[in-house]
């Protein structure tokens, strides 16, 4: 529990770090950014798995580049389904490049996170 925990704090502290860095990616308030951190944790968990399925020729083809939109695409509708209007991704540029930064982000703390735990 005490990991899923940090885990959750660590994915929100890193999309208002991220929506600090990409224009067009917008969190307004702590508690959205918790919102959206389960949203997206959701959309991992339950739509991701079949876009990866559903898109695997393609990312077979594409040596697995094509992962980076399937992930901007799943961050996209995490802020089109999240209530409320405190975390929104303004197109799929935006998407894409804070999917690429929330990642890169999300590794750094989730590491800080690792080494005081």
């Amino acid at each position: 529990m005490k990991h899923f925990l940090l885990t959750w704090l660590a994915t929100a502290i890193a999309l208002l770090m991220t929506a600090k860095i990409v224009p067009g990616f917008i969190i307004k308030t702590f508690v959205a950014a918790l919102i959206a951190a389960i949203v997206i944790g959701l959309v991992n968990a339950f739509i991701r798995p079949i876009l990866k399925v559903l898109a695997f020729p393609i990312t077979l083809i594409t040596f697995g580049l094509f992962t980076f939109i399937i992930n901007a695409l799943t961050l996209w509708l995490a802020s089109a389904i999240t209530p409320g209007s405190e975390f929104q991704i303004r197109g799929f540029i935006p998407a894409f490049l804070g999917s690429i930064v929330l990642s890169i982000v999300s590794s750094i703390i989730n590491y800080f996170f690792r080494i005081v735990d």
